[in-house]
């Protein structure tokens, strides 16, 4: 999953950034408010953590603009302000959650798993599996069965198959999922996309992934969801 991390403070940045990678997520880091405006309009996001104190547009004000934007996006923001009438009022402006500086590292890394899955819920209709034939994803454990039996997947691979069962129906690009899969300044090989759906098809099924020549990857008819054994 791909976060965007709105915070001025280099040192509780770092500190920040360095505890969301360690927990297998994608994290494009930002420190300014028309940085968060141009952010929202060019890559699709999990979750955004949000600092109100920043240097040039009010914190609120882009709480908003991500409100209008992307209404289901999870949004947690982290504040110094910490008043009942401060919490209420962010809540009101939209924010699936808050915490209040200074902040434990585990503790945010463990609202954005719990944000997450209540928006991953609410856009599944309630469901917490996602199902293609014999596939089945548990993105809150994330985890994948394939015929009821448990396959190990890095975060990566599961990141690319959970966009590709979202989005069935639909032919993605390598960019597309490359966004999906990486944050910005991270290190993508040409062939990245292409290795992980390698990948997945030995671990699954050679035809679970389709390969549109020159347009990208969309998932294969479903097969049987029979268990073996």
């Amino acid at each position: 999953m791909r976060i965007l991390m709105v915070e001025d403070d280099t040192l509780f940045g770092g500190a920040l950034h360095k505890a969301l990678l360690r927990a297998g997520y994608a994290v494009d880091w930002i420190q300014s408010g028309r940085e968060f405006v141009a952010a929202m309009r060019s890559a699709e996001y999990g979750c955004v953590l949000l600092d109100l104190n920043l240097p040039d547009l009010n914190g609120e004000e882009c709480l908003r603009t991500l409100r209008e934007r992307n209404p289901g996006l999870s949004a947690i923001v982290i504040t110094a302000r910490g008043g009942l009438i401060d919490r209420v009022r962010l809540l009101e402006l939209g924010a699936d959650d808050y915490l209040t500086k200074p902040v434990d590292l585990d503790e945010v890394t463990a609202r954005v798993r719990a944000v997450t899955r209540r928006a991953q819920l609410a856009q599944s209709g309630g469901a917490s599996v996602l199902t293609h034939g014999a596939l089945k994803l548990q993105p809150a454990r994330r985890t994948a069965t394939w015929k009821g039996k448990v396959v190990p997947l890095t975060n990566r691979e599961f990141w690319l198959l959970e966009t590709l069962v979202r989005k069935k129906g639909q032919i993605l690009s390598r960019e597309r999922l490359e966004e999906a899969l990486y944050g910005w300044g991270d290190e993508v090989d040409s062939n990245a996309v292409e290795v992980y759906i390698h990948h997945l098809r030995r671990k699954f099924d050679p035809a679970l992934i389709k390969t549109v020549r020159g347009l990208g990857y969309h998932l294969g008819a479903e097969v049987g969801d029979e268990v073996e054994g």
